[in-house]
């Protein structure tokens, strides 16, 4: 049974199909995100749900790695943090961290490894830099090209999410499950939507989505039991956001 809010919400391809040129901050043919990833080498490891029986032993008063300045910008209604750690400013290579908060404070519920924009983090998110923006975003909507695996929040199902002919084969399922990161987008809409509020010089298409062994154009990027845990566990109720950058601008 699907959960409430799962409602699957029908797109129109013409949307679709501009949305995806442009997918997680490509630029069309020539920086699309299959450009450079053929033969690339799975990142380490899969990550781990909930039975992390350490990981939950004690709950915390803040999520770890989060300094004052993101702390301050997470809502203050926000029960969920998706929290991406990245290795360094100019690395692809990050760290995935559910956290959920009860009565005694934030417990760790999974964690993945990850990928993020193949030339690292930015504070200035630019149309085609290749790098994921630093910043506190919520997360309202999600879809993919493969059926509903549960998931809370609203779910596009679509085969339009499928990556271009031209994108490299290692990538053509990189979209199977994706949740929108609201970075210069319209929240409440399907991650497919076109539309960037903030002009499109400054980026978009920043979604969360299947990994496929290397950095991506901008987005994040886990395994896909990882994203199917996510849409699972995400609950439009707790208001969940994603803090998301390298290790030095988290902690800032």
């Amino acid at each position: 049974m699907r959960h409430a809010g799962g409602a699957i919400r029908a797109v129109a391809s013409a949307a679709a199909g501009l949305v995806l040129l442009v997918g997680c901050g490509s630029t069309g043919r020539s920086g699309g995100q299959g450009d450079d990833h053929a033969g690339a080498r799975a990142h380490g490891g899969h990550g781990r749900g909930g039975s992390d029986d350490g990981a939950r032993a004690t709950p915390l008063t803040h999520v770890p790695g989060i300094g004052p300045a993101l702390r301050a910008r997470i809502p203050a209604a926000s029960r969920q943090v998706v929290a991406v750690q990245g290795r360094g400013a100019d690395s692809p290579d990050a760290t995935l961290v559910l956290y959920d908060k009860g009565p005694k404070g934030w417990e760790k519920k999974g964690s993945w490894a990850a990928h993020n924009g193949r030339h690292g983090w930015t504070t200035g998110h630019r149309e085609g830099d290749k790098r994921s923006p630093v910043g506190v975003f919520t997360l309202t909507d999600a879809g993919g090209v493969l059926a509903d695996p549960g998931a809370r929040l609203p779910y596009t199902h679509t085969a339009a999410f499928t990556p271009p002919a031209y994108w490299s084969k290692n990538t053509r399922h990189d979209f199977d499950y994706v949740v929108a990161v609201n970075y210069n987008r319209v929240p409440g809409r399907s991650p497919l939507d076109p539309e960037r509020p903030e002009g499109q010089s400054k980026g978009g298409g920043i979604w969360l989505h299947l990994d496929h062994g290397s950095g991506t154009s901008g987005c994040v990027s886990i395994a896909k039991e990882g994203m199917a845990d996510l849409l699972r566990a995400l609950d439009p109720a707790r208001r969940p956001v994603v803090v998301m950058g390298d290790r030095a601008h988290l902690a800032g």
